[in-house]
């Protein structure tokens, strides 16, 4: 019965490990494609200015960015160093610096997901319409 519990043990060891890699999405295909949104300057942006305890510039092995061909970025870090937060306020003052702020927006589609998308504009058009 001791053998049992010794690979009970093991695998316990080894949930918790996989437990600490967090992977977070950045989804900016839609305004990539209309190529109002420079997802290779987003990436490089992340790169400079993720903070890794109080210091920007220093992934080294903790973070990985990298970016796919449908214009997601992908964030994955070893350890819990920063909140899915953190990822929205980089790409919102990315978005600002940029002055396409008022056109898009970053909205949450799942735990670990963002999504960039444009404004619903059409409401003001209708209402224009009618007067």
């Amino acid at each position: 019965m001791t053998g049992g519990t010794a690979q009970k043990g093991g695998s316990v060891k080894a949930s918790k490990k996989a437990v600490n890699k967090q992977k977070y999405i950045i989804d900016a295909s839609a305004p990539s494609q209309d190529k109002i949104f420079d997802s290779a300057a987003f990436e490089k942006f992340l790169h400079d200015r993720v903070k890794i305890n109080g210091r920007t510039g220093q992934l080294g092995d903790i973070v990985a960015i990298s970016r796919s061909e449908d214009h997601k970025i992908t964030i994955t870090t070893n350890s819990h160093v920063f909140s899915k937060r953190y990822m929205k306020y980089l790409t919102k003052k990315f978005m600002k610096q940029h002055r396409i702020r008022d056109w898009l927006r970053v909205v949450a589609t799942d735990s670990n997901t963002y999504q960039i998308r444009y404004f619903n504009i059409s409401n003001d058009a209708e209402d224009e319409e009618e007067e």
